[in-house]
Order: C-alpha cells, then structure tokens, then sequence
C-alpha cells in the first residue's frame, strides 16, 4: 500500500516567527481553513531506496518545519509521500496526486527514466515537477518540459567537476580508464558526457561493462578490471549498486584507484571508509562551513540521530524553493509559479552562493564541491568521510561555467 505522510502544524501560531526565520522568508497569517498540498515521489525500495529514504526525510523536516512556523500564506501544508519504485509506477502514482489529491507541486525523484515519466504527467496535468535526484542532461535537452524544474546537478555539472581537478592535478591526460556504467538512462548519458571529458582531456577508455541494476556478484567485473590493468576506475553506478561494487573492489585489494561521475554520500557510509578513497564530487555534505549549513545539520541530526546527506539536502531545499515560491507569488497558481522561477528569483541554497534556476531549461545554476575520502585516522566520527577541497565554478566564475551549451544540450520547451 502507498504510503501516506500527512504534515501538520502541531505548534502554536505564536511560533510563526520563528519558523519563517528557518525557511527565510515571512510567514503571513489568515485564518484559513484550507492546506496546500505537496507531493513528495521518490523511490523508497529497491536499489535507490536507501537514498530515497534520505530524500524523505529532508522533505519531511521542510514541510514541519513550515507548518510551525505557521505554514505558508496562512495555511498549512499537507505533505503527500508515495515510493515512484520504477518509471511506470512513477507516472501512475504522479497522475493520481495531480487528478485526485489535487496537489500544488511534485517534487522528488531519483531514477533519471522515472523523472520523464513524472515531468509527462506534471507537463499533461500542468503542475510544477522538482527533480530532486534525475541527472540525466537529455531532462534538461531534448525531454526538456515548461513544468519540470531541476535542483538536482546535470551530468555534465558532476562530471566537469571533478574531471577538471583530476586532469589539474595531472591525473588524466594519457591515463587509461575503465568504467562500469548502470544500463539504464543515467548510466548511459554519464558514461557519453564522462567520456567526452576526458576523452578532451587526454584520458584513454580502455573498457565499459554495462551493469544491470541490482547486481551483487561483482566478481566478474572486478577480475576485467584486473586484466586491463587501467590507471583508474570511473564509476557511472548508482543506488546500491554503487556501495555493492566497492566493497567487492576493496576484498580484490587492487591497486587501481576509484573515481566517478555521479554519487551519493549514504552510499560511501554504507559502503564503510574502508571501502572508500580517491577524489569525488557532491552538490553538498555536511561539513560544508557556512552557517544555514550548519543550522540545517545540527536540526536534521536531532531529529533523525544522523546528519543529512545530499540527497537529504535537495529534497529539503526543493521544499524551500516551492515554499518561497508560493509565497513570493502569493499562491499556488503554476503559470504564476514558473513565471517566479524563470525570472530569476534567488534561493539561499545553505552553500556560499545563492542560486537561481536557468529559464533556457530550468537547471538550478548553483555550486559543486571537489571532496576527497578522509583516512579513517583523520574522521572525527562514523559520518565524517569527506573532505571539501574546493567549490566548483571558483568563486569569481560565474555559476553557468560547469553548464552545457544549448548547441551541446538543445532545450525546446512548448
């Protein structure tokens, strides 16, 4: 049976203040009786359900923490929360929240195929979609949509950032590297645009192994790895499948060391630290200095007893732009919605940068980090895996630098 999660404020309305404070933005008080209907779609099971389940919880925290404060406009907010599982089940379940439940706006994600499935139902029923986890460029090109937003970073914004420190550090050009990529939408178009990368930049493809989802025994693709003999090996995995492969890699004991284009920081933790090395890249973690960051950790971690993660963070943030949102345009209205979102509101993205979405094809423009895996010596505590070695673009580039051009990723909204 779908899950419900209903969000109700529990507090008295003398707390508003303070919770519009948290959300950055002024709660107005009327007495309506009225809620505003949110839906949060994400997988909760299968191989991307332990993200998933991170997602959940920093939409939950959003929604109560709004509700607090007194909710948006005056009315409460009503968080409707259902598990996508697979593309099919995601365009079903996105109908019937925009038909029956008659909800403001859809947010969540994960699965890049599943993200197109909800983008046609929320395009057909005219309701705003915030892919909070789909990285797939060709959502932002030619399956672009007036109605599907993007908090999640592209392909080409994880690959570009952390290819270009690699090849700074002169970790790329003439090197020979094997990749695995997961057979499905975002593997395939991480493994184009990863390729395209370091293939400028001097790298040498020596093999790609496409892996179905789910796998467990990695045996044999460890063993081709081996054979090969590359300089280094380029994750574009996902979910599970991720946290299963290095674990495995790890038993072989091989010296080749492991980056990749796209990941997840739950599956590092899940994955343990000896598990994990090299140079990476995230749209957040939690070490990250500044003080919205830090505020929003230390909230999250007493309510749930471990701190956010990313994908904890761009599903509560994607709650916080719908919730400006509204409340900036005063209502639920879509046309009125997309029109805030494409003239260039800012958003506090609890990074040093605010950002603001691209009206070309509705990419949040914001700030990636370069992290590098600590030793176990170095951690503070279990949580603490990664270093922040420098955000990328600089901060005296303009945000549209990791972005591809419109000629590379060709956006025709309707």
């Amino acid at each position: 049976m779908a899950e419900r999660k209903v969000c109700v404020d529990r507090r008295k309305i003398v707390q508003a203040a303070a919770g519009a404070a948290v959300l950055g933005f002024p709660a107005i008080v009327r007495s309506q009786a009225d809620t505003i209907r949110l839906a949060h779609l994400t997988p909760r099971t299968g191989f991307l359900g332990q993200v998933g389940e991170y997602g959940f919880k920093g939409a939950t925290l959003a929604i109560d923490e709004a509700n607090a404060g007194g909710g948006v406009l005056g009315r409460k907010l009503e968080l409707i929360a259902e598990d996508s599982v697979n593309p099919a089940t995601a365009a079903n379940k996105a109908a019937k929240l925009i038909e029956r439940d008659k909800v403001a706006a859809i947010f969540g994600e994960i699965n890049s195929a599943s993200g197109l499935a909800i983008s046609k139902e929320a395009e057909r029923g005219k309701r705003p979609f915030f892919n909070t986890g789909g990285n797939s460029d060709g959502l932002r090109g030619k399956d672009c949509n007036r109605y599907m937003f993007h908090v999640e970073a592209n392909s080409t914004m994880y690959t570009r950032t952390v290819v270009d420190w690699l090849n700074e550090k002169g970790l790329v050009k003439g090197k020979r590297w094997y990749a695995l990529t997961a057979d499905y939408a975002f593997g395939h178009d991480l493994f184009r645009v990863s390729s395209k990368y370091l293939g400028a930049d001097g790298a040498i493809n020596v093999g790609n192994d496409l892996v179905p989802t789910n796998t467990q025994d990695w045996s044999s693709y460890i063993l081709k790895i081996r054979a090969a003999k590359p300089d280094f090996v380029y994750s574009c995995l996902a979910g599970i499948d991720l946290t299963n492969f290095l674990k495995q890699y790890n038993e072989f004991n091989l010296p080749f060391p492991v980056t990749g284009g796209a990941t997840d920081t739950a599956l590092f933790w899940l994955a343990g630290i000896d598990s994990c090395s090299g140079f990476w890249q995230t749209t957040w973690c939690h070490v990250i200095d500044t003080p919205g960051s830090q505020a929003f950790t230390k909230r999250f971690q007493a309510r749930f007893g471990h701190p956010p993660e990313n994908q904890a963070w761009q599903d509560y943030t994607a709650a916080r732009i719908i919730l400006q949102s509204i409340a900036e345009t005063k209502g639920t209205d879509s046309a009125k919605l997309i029109e805030y979102l494409e003239k260039g509101a800012q958003f506090d993205l609890l990074k040093p940068r605010k950002g603001t979405f691209n009206a070309r094809d509705h990419q949040l423009m914001q700030e990636m980090f370069v992290v590098k895996v600590k030793t176990k010596a170095q951690m503070k505590d279990k949580w603490d895996f990664f270093e922040v070695m420098r955000p990328s673009p600089g901060p005296n580039e303009p945000l549209t630098a990791l972005q591809p051009s419109a000629d590379e990723n060709a956006c025709k909204m309707g």
